[in-house]
């Protein structure tokens, strides 16, 4: 198994929790985030005087899937978050060792 961590856009979550859901994806974790990386913030104006934020917000999806679909969801991702500016975020994979249902206390892939 694979967790698949996507930092990217507010404005893009709806339009991949669409396509995860399409490619049968429904569990997975979404956190509001705040993070620099080459966008290194923007500058703005209030009330005539210029500052720079320098933590943009974004938003964290994480997803654990089996091994045979993490090429796919990667590529779902990257289609869908795409807008080919900076900022558009990063995609980190680890492997997951297991996962247990605490439910029903069933492990492995089961689970997913």
């Amino acid at each position: 198994m694979k967790k698949i961590e996507a930092i990217i856009r507010p404005v893009k979550l709806d339009e991949i929790k669409d396509a995860l859901g399409r490619y049968n994806i429904h569990g997975m974790t979404v956190t509001e985030v705040i993070g620099c990386g080459l966008q290194k913030g923007k500058k703005e104006i209030y009330r005539g005087t210029e500052y720079t934020i320098d933590l943009l917000p974004k938003i964290k999806i994480e997803v654990v899937a089996k091994d045979s679909q993490v090429d796919e969801l990667i590529r779902l991702i990257l289609e869908t978050a795409k807008t080919g500016e900076i900022g558009d975020g990063k995609i980190f994979i680890s492997t997951v060792e297991n996962a247990v249902r605490i439910r029903t206390g069933e492990s492995g892939e089961a689970v997913l």
